[in-house]
C-alpha cells in the first residue's frame, strides 16, 4: 500500500563548526540495498544519513536486473508503475545455445506474479529514482562523495562513522551504522568481520554489442567449445559477458584482442561481425567473480547487509534482488525500534537470523552450477551438454518453472511492513 511522506521526524542534526552529524540510523554504501533502507527507514520517520564514496551513481557495467521478487516490493511501496516510466526493457526467458541446440532454461511467463520479466533498467536510473523518492522525506539525508573512514567506537559500541568529502573531515554519530557499499565494503574492513570466501571456476569480460531487429529476446547464452558467453538485451545494445577461466584474464590480455574476437565469433557466430566493435580494451571491463559470506553480520551498533555481508557470483544475477531483501527486512525489524530508541544487539542479529539461510541455499546452488556446469562448459576437452537432470526437471510440467521461480523470486519472499 503506498504511503504518503512522514511528516513526524525532522531533518539529521548537523553541527556545522565541527562537521558532526546525529541521525538514528547511517547506512554507508548508496547501492541498492543502502538507497531501498535508506527510503524504507525514512518513510518510518527514522532519521537517516546515507553515505555514497562516488560523485554520482554512474558505474559501468553494474547490475541492472530488477527480478520480480524487487518489482514486487516496489509494487508494495505504491512505486512500480512510475519505475516502468522510466526507460527499459523486459526479459521474459532466459535461453542456452549449445552445439546441440537451443534449450530454455528459465520461462518467468510461468511463475505466478505480477511481473513476470526481469526488468532491464540501468542501475543509474534506479539508483536516482530510489533517493529522489527518499528525498521527499524530511528525515532523509545523502551525502555524495563522502568516503568512509573509521568507525566511531565507545565501549565496545560502534557509535557512527567518520568519513571524508570534498577534503574535508566529518562525523555522523548514529544508533545504528549499516554497512551496505558492497563486494569491497569498508565498513566489513573497519569492522573487522571475518569472510568464508568461496572459489569460484570463473572470471568475466563484460562488454557491449550493437542489438539489431529481429535479434532474439530476453537473455541468451552460447556454450561452444569450451568457451561461454551470456547476453543481456538492454535496449539498443547487447550486454555481454564473456566466461573465461579463473585468472586466465592475463593470456586472454597476451592474446590480443584479434584472438578474443576470434573466440567470440566462434561462441556465437550468429553475432560474429557485431565483435568487430571492440577496438580497444577500454571498451572491455573484467570482473573477478568471487562468492563469500561473512560468519556474523553484526556487531553492537552495526549491520552489514548485500554484497558486504554476502558476495554473490553472477549466476543467475540475483545479487541485487538478495541485497534488496536485506535491506526490506532489515526496515521491517529496525525501523521501530530505531525510532522509539530501543535498539538492542539482538534485534540488529534478528536480521541475519532471517536472511541467512535463504543467502546460504542460493550460494551452495550457484556453487553447484558453478562446478557442475559452468566449469563443464568452459573445459575445451569435452563437448558440452544440458545436464540429463536439468532437462528432464524442463520437461515435467509440474516442475519447468522451478528455475525460474528461483531466479525471480529466491527461496523466501519478504513483504514491506507498513
Amino acid at each position: 500500500m503506498a504511503q504518503s511522506p512522514a511528516k513526524k521526524g525532522s531533518r539529521p542534526a548537523a553541527d556545522a563548526a565541527g562537521g558532526v552529524a546525529r541521525v538514528e540510523c547511517c547506512v554507508v554504501g548508496g547501492g541498492p540495498a543502502g538507497a531501498v533502507l535508506a527510503l524504507l527507514l525514512a518513510r518510518r520517520g527514522v532519521t537517516v544519513t546515507l553515505l555514497e564514496a562516488h560523485d554520482d551513481f554512474d558505474r559501468d557495467f553494474r547490475g541492472d536486473t530488477l527480478h520480480p521478487a524487487v518489482l514486487e516490493l516496489l509494487d508494495e511501496l505504491g512505486l512500480a508503475e512510475r519505475l516502468h516510466e522510466l526507460p527499459h526493457t523486459k526479459i521474459s526467458t532466459g535461453t542456452l545455445t549449445t552445439d546441440e541446440g537451443p534449450t530454455v532454461l528459465a520461462d518467468f511467463r510461468r511463475v505466478k506474479t505480477r511481473f513476470p520479466y526481469i526488468m532491464m533498467l540501468p542501475q543509474k536510473d534506479f539508483l536516482g529514482f530510489i533517493v529522489g523518492e527518499a528525498g521527499l522525506y524530511p528525515c532523509f539525508e545523502l551525502r555524495m562523495g563522502a568516503r568512509a573512514e573509521g568507525l566511531i567506537e565507545e565501549e565496545g559500541v560502534v557509535r557512527g562513522v567518520r568519513y571524508e568529502e570534498g577534503g574535508v573531515r566529518r562525523e555522523v554519530r548514529a544508533t545504528l551504522t549499516v554497512g551496505a557499499d558492497g563486494r569491497g565494503s569498508r565498513i566489513r574492513h573497519l569492522g573487522g568481520f571475518k569472510q568464508v570466501r568461496t572459489s569460484p571456476p570463473m572470471d568475466v569480460l563484460w562488454f557491449r554489442i550493437q542489438r539489431r531487429t529481429g535479434d532474439p529476446r530476453g537473455g541468451v547464452a552460447y556454450f561452444r567449445g569450451g568457451r561461454g558467453l551470456v547476453m543481456l538485451e538492454r535496449g539498443e545494445q547487447w550486454q555481454v559477458a564473456h566466461l573465461i577461466l579463473k585468472g586466465g584474464f592475463r593470456e586472454v590480455r597476451a592474446a590480443g584482442l584479434g584472438a578474443l574476437r576470434e573466440r567470440l565469433r566462434a561462441t556465437a557466430p550468429e553475432f560474429a561481425e557485431r565483435f568487430d566493435a571492440l577496438e580497444e580494451w577500454k571498451q572491455v571491463s573484467m570482473l573477478s567473480v568471487e562468492s563469500s559470506r561473512v560468519k556474523r553480520w553484526h556487531r553492537p551498533g552495526v549491520l552489514l547487509i548485500g554484497d558486504a555481508a554476502h558476495v554473490m557470483s553472477p549466476v543467475g544475477g540475483v545479487g541485487i534482488n538478495y541485497a534488496i531483501q536485506d535491506a526490506v527486512v532489515a526496515a521491517n525489524v529496525l525501523a521501530g525500534p530505531l525510532k522509539e530508541g530501543t535498539l538492542t544487539n539482538r534485534l540488529i542479529g534478528e536480521v541475519q537470523r532471517q536472511r541467512e539461510w535463504p543467502t546460504r541455499l542460493i550460494q551452495a546452488l550457484q556453487t553447484r552450477i558453478q562446478k557442475r556446469v559452468i566449469a563443464a562448459a568452459l573445459d575445451p576437452r569435452r563437448t558440452f551438454r544440458v545436464p540429463l537432470a536439468l532437462r528432464l526437471l524442463l520437461r515435467v510440467p509440474g516442475l519447468r518453472s522451478l528455475p525460474a521461480r528461483f531466479i525471480g523470486l529466491g527461496f523466501k519472499r519478504v513483504h514491506v511492513k507498513t
